[in-house]
């Protein structure tokens, strides 16, 4: 999944949830800059703000990790 698909899908699911970024921001505690950087496609957000955020949108991450010879 490309980094603007996982952005559309954040900013989806919480309209679809009816929740303010405001909101989805205090309810994850990130800051609000963060998630609308993030939800633009202009945020470079860590595994743990992801985290935080698809926990309280309801959503699940999955990591298909690539095996590599060395």
């Amino acid at each position: 999944m490309h980094y603007d698909e996982f952005a559309n899908i954040i900013k989806d699911r919480r309209e679809v949830l009816k929740i303010t970024q405001e909101h989805l921001a205090e309810l994850s505690g990130i800051g609000l800059r963060t998630l609308k950087a993030i939800e633009t496609g202009n945020g470079n957000p860590t595994l743990e703000t992801i985290i935080k955020i698809i926990e309280v949108l309801g959503l699940e991450l999955n990591l298909n990790i690539k095996n590599i010879d060395i």
